[in-house]
Protein backbone atom coordinates (compact mmCIF):
# COMPACT_ATOMS: atom_id res chain seq x y z
CA UNK A 1 0.00 0.00 0.00
CA UNK A 2 1.42 3.38 -1.00
CA UNK A 3 1.08 6.49 1.12
CA UNK A 4 -0.96 9.42 -0.20
CA UNK A 5 0.68 12.08 1.99
CA UNK A 6 4.27 13.19 2.27
CA UNK A 7 5.80 13.73 5.70
CA UNK A 8 5.63 17.47 5.02
CA UNK A 9 1.95 17.30 4.07
CA UNK A 10 1.04 15.43 7.26
CA UNK A 11 2.80 17.96 9.52
CA UNK A 12 1.16 20.81 7.60
CA UNK A 13 -2.25 19.27 8.30
CA UNK A 14 -1.42 19.03 12.01
CA UNK A 15 -0.23 22.63 12.15
CA UNK A 16 -3.32 23.82 10.27
CA UNK A 17 -5.67 22.03 12.65
CA UNK A 18 -6.89 23.74 15.79
CA UNK A 19 -9.90 23.50 18.09
CA UNK A 20 -12.31 25.74 16.21
CA UNK A 21 -14.21 28.14 18.43
CA UNK A 22 -16.54 29.59 15.79
CA UNK A 23 -17.92 27.70 12.79
CA UNK A 24 -19.36 29.10 9.57
CA UNK A 25 -22.96 27.77 9.62
CA UNK A 26 -23.35 28.37 5.88
CA UNK A 27 -20.63 25.87 4.94
CA UNK A 28 -21.47 22.16 4.94
CA UNK A 29 -19.32 19.06 4.71
CA UNK A 30 -19.93 17.27 1.43
CA UNK A 31 -21.63 13.88 1.56
CA UNK A 32 -18.54 12.31 -0.01
CA UNK A 33 -16.25 13.73 2.68
CA UNK A 34 -18.71 12.84 5.42
CA UNK A 35 -18.96 9.25 4.19
CA UNK A 36 -15.17 9.07 4.43
CA UNK A 37 -15.13 10.46 7.96
CA UNK A 38 -17.88 8.04 8.99
CA UNK A 39 -15.70 5.19 7.80
CA UNK A 40 -12.72 6.51 9.76
CA UNK A 41 -14.87 6.31 12.89
CA UNK A 42 -15.86 2.73 12.09
CA UNK A 43 -12.25 1.79 11.32
CA UNK A 44 -10.86 3.30 14.52
CA UNK A 45 -8.74 1.02 16.72
CA UNK A 46 -10.00 -0.23 20.07
CA UNK A 47 -8.61 -2.64 22.65
CA UNK A 48 -9.44 -6.25 21.68
CA UNK A 49 -11.28 -4.66 18.73
CA UNK A 50 -14.38 -4.54 20.96
CA UNK A 51 -15.70 -1.11 19.87
CA UNK A 52 -17.56 -0.45 23.14
CA UNK A 53 -19.23 2.70 21.82
CA UNK A 54 -21.73 4.33 19.50
CA UNK A 55 -21.29 7.46 17.40
CA UNK A 56 -24.43 9.60 17.36
CA UNK A 57 -24.49 12.11 14.49
CA UNK A 58 -26.92 14.83 15.56
CA UNK A 59 -28.56 16.49 12.56
CA UNK A 60 -31.92 17.35 14.12
CA UNK A 61 -32.05 21.14 14.63
CA UNK A 62 -34.27 20.93 17.72
CA UNK A 63 -31.98 18.40 19.36
CA UNK A 64 -28.96 20.55 18.54
CA UNK A 65 -30.66 23.50 20.24
CA UNK A 66 -31.27 21.48 23.41
CA UNK A 67 -27.72 20.13 23.37
CA UNK A 68 -26.41 23.67 22.99
CA UNK A 69 -28.01 24.60 26.30
CA UNK A 70 -26.53 21.46 27.88
CA UNK A 71 -23.14 22.52 26.46
CA UNK A 72 -23.05 25.77 28.43
CA UNK A 73 -24.55 27.58 25.42
CA UNK A 74 -21.58 27.05 23.12
CA UNK A 75 -22.86 28.13 19.67
CA UNK A 76 -20.58 25.69 17.83
CA UNK A 77 -22.99 22.85 18.69
CA UNK A 78 -25.67 24.44 16.53
CA UNK A 79 -23.44 26.14 13.95
CA UNK A 80 -21.17 23.27 12.91
CA UNK A 81 -21.95 21.14 9.88
CA UNK A 82 -21.88 17.81 11.75
CA UNK A 83 -22.04 17.18 15.48
CA UNK A 84 -20.97 13.79 16.80
CA UNK A 85 -21.61 12.51 20.31
CA UNK A 86 -19.41 9.62 21.44
CA UNK A 87 -21.39 7.35 23.75
CA UNK A 88 -19.97 4.31 25.51
CA UNK A 89 -21.81 1.08 26.23
CA UNK A 90 -22.31 1.32 29.99
CA UNK A 91 -21.19 -1.59 32.18
CA UNK A 92 -20.19 -3.74 29.22
CA UNK A 93 -21.23 -7.37 29.62
CA UNK A 94 -20.89 -10.83 28.07
CA UNK A 95 -23.63 -10.07 25.57
CA UNK A 96 -21.49 -7.42 23.86
CA UNK A 97 -18.44 -9.68 23.88
CA UNK A 98 -20.48 -12.50 22.32
CA UNK A 99 -21.84 -10.13 19.68
CA UNK A 100 -18.28 -9.13 18.82
CA UNK A 101 -17.11 -12.76 18.69
CA UNK A 102 -20.02 -13.67 16.38
CA UNK A 103 -19.15 -10.74 14.11
CA UNK A 104 -15.49 -11.77 14.06
CA UNK A 105 -16.41 -15.33 13.12
CA UNK A 106 -18.62 -14.09 10.28
CA UNK A 107 -16.12 -11.61 8.85
CA UNK A 108 -13.12 -13.93 9.09
CA UNK A 109 -15.09 -17.00 8.03
CA UNK A 110 -14.21 -19.10 11.05
CA UNK A 111 -16.33 -20.87 13.62
CA UNK A 112 -17.42 -19.23 16.86
CA UNK A 113 -15.99 -22.26 18.65
CA UNK A 114 -12.53 -21.57 17.24
CA UNK A 115 -12.61 -18.18 19.01
CA UNK A 116 -13.49 -19.62 22.43
CA UNK A 117 -10.02 -18.97 23.80
CA UNK A 118 -10.03 -15.35 22.64
CA UNK A 119 -13.52 -14.87 24.08
CA UNK A 120 -12.43 -16.23 27.46
CA UNK A 121 -9.39 -13.94 27.49
CA UNK A 122 -11.68 -10.93 27.04
CA UNK A 123 -14.20 -12.18 29.58
CA UNK A 124 -11.49 -12.97 32.10
CA UNK A 125 -9.99 -9.52 31.72
CA UNK A 126 -12.92 -7.14 31.31
CA UNK A 127 -15.97 -8.93 32.68
CA UNK A 128 -14.69 -11.19 35.46
CA UNK A 129 -11.34 -9.53 36.14
CA UNK A 130 -10.48 -6.49 38.30
CA UNK A 131 -10.72 -4.11 35.37
CA UNK A 132 -14.50 -4.55 35.32
CA UNK A 133 -14.66 -2.30 38.39
CA UNK A 134 -13.76 0.60 36.11
CA UNK A 135 -15.02 -0.77 32.80
CA UNK A 136 -16.83 2.45 31.88
CA UNK A 137 -13.53 4.35 32.17
CA UNK A 138 -11.89 1.70 30.00
CA UNK A 139 -14.63 2.09 27.41
CA UNK A 140 -14.26 5.89 27.46
CA UNK A 141 -10.58 5.50 26.63
CA UNK A 142 -11.53 3.51 23.56
CA UNK A 143 -13.92 6.27 22.51
CA UNK A 144 -11.09 8.79 22.78
CA UNK A 145 -9.02 6.68 20.39
CA UNK A 146 -11.84 7.08 17.86
CA UNK A 147 -12.01 10.80 18.57
CA UNK A 148 -8.30 11.21 17.86
CA UNK A 149 -8.66 9.27 14.63
CA UNK A 150 -11.55 11.50 13.58
CA UNK A 151 -9.62 14.70 14.32
CA UNK A 152 -6.61 13.63 12.29
CA UNK A 153 -8.73 12.35 9.42
CA UNK A 154 -10.75 15.57 9.29
CA UNK A 155 -7.60 17.70 9.22
CA UNK A 156 -6.21 15.57 6.40
CA UNK A 157 -9.33 16.39 4.36
CA UNK A 158 -9.16 20.10 5.22
CA UNK A 159 -12.18 19.87 7.52
CA UNK A 160 -12.21 21.73 10.80
CA UNK A 161 -13.15 20.18 14.12
CA UNK A 162 -13.39 20.86 17.82
CA UNK A 163 -13.35 18.09 20.45
CA UNK A 164 -15.69 18.90 23.33
CA UNK A 165 -15.85 17.81 26.94
CA UNK A 166 -17.60 21.03 27.93
CA UNK A 167 -21.11 19.67 28.36
CA UNK A 168 -23.33 18.06 30.99
CA UNK A 169 -23.23 14.30 30.31
CA UNK A 170 -26.36 13.52 32.33
CA UNK A 171 -28.35 16.06 30.33
CA UNK A 172 -26.98 14.72 27.06
CA UNK A 173 -28.03 11.23 28.12
CA UNK A 174 -31.52 12.50 28.92
CA UNK A 175 -31.95 14.54 25.74
CA UNK A 176 -30.72 11.74 23.50
CA UNK A 177 -32.50 8.95 25.38
CA UNK A 178 -29.25 7.11 26.04
CA UNK A 179 -29.82 5.70 29.52
CA UNK A 180 -32.55 3.19 28.52
CA UNK A 181 -30.15 1.98 25.82
CA UNK A 182 -27.38 1.47 28.40
CA UNK A 183 -25.30 4.16 26.72
CA UNK A 184 -23.62 7.22 28.16
CA UNK A 185 -22.14 10.31 26.47
CA UNK A 186 -18.45 10.85 27.23
CA UNK A 187 -17.19 13.36 24.64
CA UNK A 188 -18.38 15.14 21.50
CA UNK A 189 -16.92 16.64 18.36
CA UNK A 190 -18.13 19.53 16.21
CA UNK A 191 -17.03 19.42 12.56
CA UNK A 192 -17.34 21.84 9.66
CA UNK A 193 -15.47 24.90 8.53
CA UNK A 194 -14.01 27.75 10.56
CA UNK A 195 -15.68 31.13 10.45
CA UNK A 196 -13.54 33.94 9.02
CA UNK A 197 -14.42 35.77 12.24
CA UNK A 198 -12.80 33.15 14.49
CA UNK A 199 -9.79 35.04 15.79
CA UNK A 200 -8.33 31.86 17.27
CA UNK A 201 -7.60 30.62 13.74
CA UNK A 202 -4.59 32.94 13.70
CA UNK A 203 -3.23 32.04 17.14
CA UNK A 204 0.20 30.43 17.18
CA UNK A 205 0.04 26.78 18.21
CA UNK A 206 1.52 26.37 21.69
CA UNK A 207 3.30 23.09 22.35
CA UNK A 208 6.29 22.10 24.45
CA UNK A 209 9.42 21.33 22.46
CA UNK A 210 9.83 17.76 21.25
CA UNK A 211 12.75 17.20 23.59
CA UNK A 212 10.48 18.05 26.53
CA UNK A 213 7.80 15.55 25.48
CA UNK A 214 9.60 12.73 23.67
CA UNK A 215 12.14 10.56 25.45
CA UNK A 216 14.14 7.77 23.83
CA UNK A 217 15.06 4.97 26.23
Amino acid sequence: MSTTLTDHDLINCQNWRYAVKQFDPSRKISMNHWSTLEQTLVLSPSSYGLQPYMFLVIDDVALRARLTVASYNQPKVADCSRFVVFAIRKDMDRAHVDRFIARTAKIRKVSVESLAGYRQTIIGDLIEGPRHAWIDHWSARQAYLALGNLLTSAATLGIDACPMEGFEPDKYDEILGLTPRHLGAVVACALGYRSPNDQHAHDAKVRFAAEDLVEYV
